[in-house]
C-alpha cells in the first residue's frame, strides 16, 4: 500500500530522484520490512528447535534484503548521476568523467556488498563461520584458496578503478582499439564494450585498456583536425584551390566550427604533388562528415574548373635520324 502510494505521487514530480527511489527500492522493500517484523516479534531461538531454525531463515533472509537493498541504493545513485550529469550534451567532457567514475565505483561497490554478504551469511553457520571469517580476514588457507579463485576478478576490478582515477577513459570516448575506430559504450567489472562506427560491437577485457596501448581521441576534449590529401598536376593553381577550399567550408554548416583551415603542398614527386586541406570539427562524427565533403567537393572542383591539373602521365615523342619515332614517358 505505501509503495502504491509512492508510486502515484512520482508520476505528478518531475524529477527521477524519488522515482528511481521507488522503482529500485520497492522489491527489496517488501522482503526488508516483513523479515525485520518477524525478526523482531519471533521468540527466542532455545524456546524451540523449529523456532531456532525459523530464526536462522529469518536472518538469512536479512541479510539477503539489506544487501539486496544496498545493490538497489547504488543503482538510484547511479540514475541520480545520470540526470545530473546528461552526456547527450555537445560540452559533454566532465559529465563523461563523473558518469565513468560513478558506474565503475557501483561496480565495485556491488562486489563488496555480494562478498560481504556471503561472508555474513556462512558466519550464521557454526560450521562454516571460521570459512566466513576467514574469507573477511582474507587469511588462512581458505582464504587463500579463495583469493586465488577470484584473482582475475580483483585484477579486473584494481584496473577499473585505476582508470576511474587516472581518467584514460571514459564513457562515450572515441577510440581506435585494435584498429577499429569507435565509441566506449559501457565500462564493466570486467570487460569493456566498444560500438563500432558499423553498429558492431567489440568486447575488450578491461586489462587491455591499461597494459596495451590505445588511441583516445576525446580524453581531454571532443574537438578534432581533420586533414584531406589531394594528388594534383604540377599545374594546378594551389591558392585557387585554396579559396574553393575556405568556400566549401563556409557552406558547409555546422560541420566547420569555424576554429582552424589551411591548405599547403606537403609532398612533391616526380609525377604529381601533394595538398593537404586542414579543417577543425567540434567532434570526430562531424569530422568525419567534413572530410568526405570537402575531398568530395575539390575533386569536384578540380574537375570543372581544372581538368587538366588532375594527375596524368606524360609522354614526349622522339624522333631519330634513320629510325621510327621513339616514345619515352615521364
Amino acid at each position: 500500500m505505501l509503495f502504491a502510494i509512492l508510486r502515484r505521487l512520482t508520476r505528478r514530480t518531475e524529477g527521477s530522484a524519488d522515482t528511481s527511489a521507488v522503482r529500485h527500492l520497492s522489491a527489496p522493500a517488501w522482503l526488508l520490512l516483513p523479515v525485520a517484523g518477524a525478526l523482531m516479534v519471533a521468540p527466542p531461538g532455545d524456546a524451540l528447535p523449529i523456532v531456532g531454525v525459523a530464526r536462522h531463515a529469518l536472518v538469512l533472509a536479512l541479510i539477503y534484503a539489506v544487501a539486496w537493498a544496498l545493490v538497489a541504493l547504488t543503482y538510484v545513485a547511479d540514475d541520480l548521476v545520470r540526470e545530473r550529469w546528461d552526456i547527450r550534451h555537445a560540452d559533454n567532457l566532465h559529465a563523461r568523467k563523473v558518469q565513468t567514475k560513478v558506474r565503475i565505483f557501483r561496480k565495485v561497490a556491488v562486489s563488496l556488498v555480494i562478498v560481504l554478504a556471503v561472508a555474513a551469511a556462512l558466519m550464521t553457520f557454526p560450521a562454516a563461520r571460521q570459512l566466513g571469517a576467514s574469507i573477511l580476514a582474507s587469511a588462512g588457507i581458505a582464504g587463500l584458496v579463495v583469493g586465488l579463485a577470484a584473482r582475475p576478478l580483483l585484477s579486473n576490478l584494481i584496473a577499473g578503478v585505476q582508470i576511474a582515477l587516472t581518467e584514460t577513459l571514459n564513457i562515450d570516448d572515441v577510440v581506435i582499439v585494435k584498429g577499429e575506430w569507435g565509441r566506449i559504450e559501457e565500462i564493466a567489472s570486467t570487460y569493456v564494450v566498444v560500438r563500432i562506427w558499423d553498429l558492431r560491437r567489440l568486447v575488450v577485457p578491461i586489462n587491455f585498456f591499461v597494459e596495451e596501448p590505445f588511441e583516445n581521441w576525446t580524453r581531454t576534449t571532443a574537438d578534432l583536425l581533420g586533414t584531406v590529401f589531394i594528388h594534383c598536376d604540377y599545374t594546378v593553381p594551389v591558392d585557387d584551390v585554396r579559396r574553393e577550399l575556405k568556400r566549401i567550408l563556409d557552406d558547409s554548416g555546422d560541420l566547420w566550427d569555424g576554429k582552424s583551415w589551411g591548405l599547403v603542398v606537403t609532398d612533391a614527386t616526380e609525377r604529381t604533388m601533394t595538398l593537404r586541406a586542414l579543417m577543425s570539427a567540434a567532434d570526430s562524427s562531424k569530422a568525419w562528415d567534413l572530410r568526405c565533403r570537402v575531398r568530395e567537393k575539390l575533386i569536384d572542383y578540380l574537375q570543372r574548373e581544372h581538368p587538366d591539373a588532375l594527375p596524368r602521365l606524360r609522354a614526349e615523342t622522339l624522333t631519330a635520324p634513320g629510325d621510327g619515332a621513339h616514345h619515352h614517358a615521364r
